[in-house]
């Protein structure tokens, strides 16, 4: 239901993100997601009159008869929003959750897109596929989902990218840009994941135009001295209790967050992927500047 509270929230994320769009991300994102002219449709048999710069080679050597390319016009872009809304979301040490983080960049983004009159869609995922929404276009569909991205509550609290990304693949039929928001607390080490995790992400990307955008919260990668605590996974439920005051503890703790965040990089990297570093608590206007600026720079060259 929507509480005078959940609607407040709504009204405050879009105020900040229309007024972020409006200021600093429209132009920066039509340089990079529009104007790239024409987009691949089919192949067909050549004809009087065709372009020679259109025949598709590779097929025309296997038909033995002259084929072309055919290109339809870029009209309009398709947005997707992926968004890890797995329990280890419900955390957050600085200011808010790494869940409402996710809420208002996706907002950012989608206000973006319809500024440039795209489309834009939604998949909420845990260790399933929770919500699915169609893109479409217009404030109250973005609005909406906004909506959900805060009010959805899963059934699931586990994290399953891989089916996240083969949903993706299999709904949408035409390319799409896909930004997939999450804190990738992935078990890369265990056996089959990694290579499980980078087929996707490489699938995906050549299909789509994969961007990760992951959030952290500074307490996972760095915990203080605050004596004898309880932590708890989020996803799993399990509990265990450590001596924080223990510097060989604080060590290990710090140096297995890094092993995770090479483990992520590297993947990004062999898929080949855009990727936006966002941290709870700090301002994440620069990251996204920082990103639209470095891809568009880029693609002039």
């Amino acid at each position: 239901m929507l509480t005078a509270e959940l609607i407040k929230t709504i009204r405050r994320i879009e105020i900040r993100t229309r007024h972020l769009v409006n200021d600093s991300f429209a132009g920066e994102y039509h340089a990079i997601f529009k104007g790239r002219g024409m987009e691949f449709d089919e192949v067909r048999a050549y004809q009087p009159g065709d372009e020679v710069r259109a025949i598709d080679w590779n097929v025309t050597a296997r038909m033995g008869d002259p084929y072309v390319k055919r290109y339809v016009e870029e009209r309009e872009l398709t947005v997707m929003l992926a968004v890890d809304a797995s329990a280890s979301g419900v955390f957050g040490t600085r200011e808010r959750f790494k869940r409402a983080l996710a809420a208002e960049l996706g907002a950012v983004l989608a206000f973006s897109a319809i500024t440039n009159n795209d489309k834009v869609g939604l998949l909420a995922f845990t260790d399933q596929a929770e919500l699915y929404i169609t893109p479409r276009k217009g404030r109250k569909h973005v609005l909406r989902l906004i909506r959900d991205l805060l009010a959805f509550e899963p059934e699931g609290r586990g994290t399953n990218l891989v089916l996240a990304l083969d949903r993706l693949n299999h709904t949408l039929k035409r390319r799409a840009i896909v930004f997939l928001i999450s804190d990738f607390l992935l078990p890369y080490e265990q056996p089959g994941t990694r290579a499980a995790i980078d087929r996707a992400l490489l699938i995906t990307n050549r299909r789509h135009d994969l961007v990760g955008v992951s959030i952290t919260d500074p307490r996972e990668t760095v915990w203080p001295n605050v004596g004898l605590i309880a932590l708890e996974d989020a996803e799993t439920g399990a509990r265990v209790w450590v001596d924080s005051g223990n510097a060989a503890w604080r060590a290990a703790f710090a140096q297995q967050a890094e092993t995770r965040i090479t483990a992520r990089d590297a993947a990004f990297t062999r898929a080949q992927i855009d990727h936006i570093d966002v941290t709870v608590g700090d301002d994440y206007v620069e990251p996204l500047l920082t990103f639209f600026k470095n891809r568009a720079r880029r693609w002039r060259r």
